[in-house]
């Protein structure tokens, strides 16, 4: 048993409403996380709820790069870019297996927004701010040297083009990875725990707050000497619930990508590229598909039920048309789309491109924290800056002298693999290992950087006999379960593995069997079987058919 096992979800909701936390999180994506991790690395009780699944709202919906922010330098935010740069850095040498270096094209045509001078210019600047490692520092290509990385790249006023790196990364796998670290340092942690309302003491003060678990209709009380909104959208929502939201608001931005097969697709290079309007779209190759993205409109919506409509779609494939000419490709290709809000700060009379992505903290007169703004890549630093706002609290009560930050130089879950330096020596090992148990190559080297140093535990799966699902499947599955907390088929088949995105296939082939087995684990009512097989039905339609019609 482990307290992130969906099976033992009941122990974890005891634990909440037996103990007095030092700090309660609310919200289960990257930044509510990261807060989580730091807190319980420095000796703080911490808990964290989450109202839907892990990285279930922005967290799984982003252009998943880790990336240092180039388009900053245009808006001349050098400190952000010289932060992220940084940061980047970290979260890659913390996580190699799940954030890969990914070489990434930025073209330059006649008329375009970058000529050949400001992109070697701005690429070198942006290689100095963000302190990049001499093997990954800008290089500057030709004509024809553009043209054989990319055969399809449009030729009509092509001028060259610059190199530099991105990190590519699984946001949902990254997210789910820095709250298993939390779990392991100590933190008590719950998705579908929604906070109905907030406990307060005779001063007014925020001391707690009453949790639904939405599963099963319980309800808990958590108390907490300091609680942290960190629920990215909903943050406004959560400081009504505290009467605290202010002037100061956010705006949501929505952003839509499209999935491609290569067979239509046939990218082996991501690209960064500008559009007619100015702004920059990505496309990036990834496990034989191709995802470009991303549009960027204000939404006033629920975040939780966007749709990609025929304007967002008209953007992206117009996009594509207008830098890849020589491609056939129409709207029928698409395999597979998302959409998700960044949530950001307002700012008067900007565009979503022009508003700033820098995080900023509030406190209300009743002691809610909240965090808000911010990007993927800085989520470590920000987290940084809230737990020391809350160890300065803490210790002017006289409580216990809580230590510094420590996730520096700290891997996260799955990241103990001796460095990146030696990621690839890590992978022949395993990869060997499953062949050992049964498995391909190509199936060892899978699991392996899906799940890095945790992948003994997923191998641990392999020998179950009793399953008609494939053998690596059913560990992953296993794993999910009983190691990350997947209450529902849609957090696997999205979340957990992110199928539903980039092997829909799968999810269509073995989306049965899936069920059928967690209804054996789970105890399932068939009402309750129905349910989740509706909800991931409706996922699939989304994902699919939205995406084209």
């Amino acid at each position: 048993m482990t307290n992130l096992s969906a099976v033992e979800r009941h122990v974890t909701f005891d634990t909440m409403a037996s103990k007095e936390f030092d700090v309660l999180v609310i919200g289960g994506g990257i930044t509510g996380a990261g807060i989580a991790l730091d807190a319980a690395t420095r000796g703080l009780k911490v808990a964290l709820v989450e109202m839907k699944d892990f990285a279930s709202g922005t967290s799984s919906r982003s252009t998943k790069l880790v990336h240092g922010g180039l388009r900053y330098l245009k808006q001349f935010e050098i400190k952000e870019v010289a932060e992220l740069g940084k940061e980047r850095a970290i979260v890659y040498e913390n996580g190699p297996h799940v954030t890969t270096p990914e070489w990434m094209l930025l073209p330059f045509h006649k008329g375009g927004t970058f000529g050949k001078f400001s992109t070697s210019f701005g690429l070198r600047v942006y290689d100095f701010l963000a302190g990049v490692k001499k093997s990954e520092r800008r290089t500057m290509l030709s004509v024809e040297e553009t043209i054989r990385r990319v055969p399809i790249v449009k030729k009509e006023g092509l001028l060259g083009g610059g190199v530099y790196v991105e990190y590519r990364t699984d946001d949902a796998r990254l997210t789910m990875e820095v709250i298993k670290a939390a779990s392991s340092n100590g933190a008590v942690i719950a998705n579908y725990a929604k906070a109905e309302k907030f406990i307060y003491d005779a001063q007014n003060k925020a001391v707690g707050a009453e949790i639904v678990d939405t599963l099963t209709g319980k309800t808990v009380a958590i108390q907490a000497k300091k609680i942290v909104n960190a629920t990215g959208p909903w943050v406004d929502k959560v400081r009504e619930l505290d009467g605290s939201k202010s002037n100061k608001h956010l705006i949501l931005s929505k952003g839509v990508h499209l999935v491609f097969d290569q067979k239509a697709f046939p990218l082996q290079q991501a690209v960064y590229f500008d559009t007619t309007d100015g702004r920059m779209v990505f496309a990036i190759p990834r496990d034989g598909k191709t995802y470009v993205g991303t549009t960027d409109t204000f939404y006033d919506g629920d975040p939780v039920t966007m749709d990609i409509t025929q304007e967002d779609r008209d953007y992206i494939m117009g996009a594509i048309r207008y830098m890849f000419p020589d491609l056939s490709i129409t709207e029928a290709a698409i395999e597979s789309g998302w959409a998700g809000v960044r949530p950001l700060i307002h700012e008067e009379g900007k565009n979503p491109s022009e508003i700033s992505r820098k995080d900023e903290i509030w406190e209300s007169e009743k002691g809610l924290i909240t965090i808000a703004g911010g990007k993927l890549t800085g989520y470590r630093k920000m987290a940084e800056t809230v737990v020391d706002m809350i160890v300065s609290k803490l210790n002017g009560t006289g409580d216990n002298k809580w230590g510094s930050c420590i996730t520096k130089n700290l891997p996260i879950s799955g990241g103990d693999v001796g460095g990146s330096a030696n990621l690839p020596r890590f992978l022949d090992g395993k990869v060997q290992q499953a062949q050992g148990l049964g498995l391909t190559e190509q199936e060892g080297r899978k699991l392996a950087k899906m799940y890095g140093s945790n992948v003994e535990r997923v191998f641990a799966y392999l020998q179950d006999e009793g399953t008609r699902l494939p053998k690596v499947l059913y560990a992953q599955m296993m794993y999910a379960i009983h190691h990350e907390m997947a209450a529902k088929p849609t957090d696997f088949f999205i979340r957990r593995t992110g199928d539903l995105l980039f092997d829909v296939a799968t999810v269509h082939e073995w989306k049965e069997q899936v069920i059928s087995e967690m209804v054996k684990i789970f105890g399932w009512t068939e009402q309750q079987r129905t349910d989740y097989e509706k909800e991931l039905q409706q996922e699939i339609i989304y994902a699919t058919t939205v995406a084209k019609h």
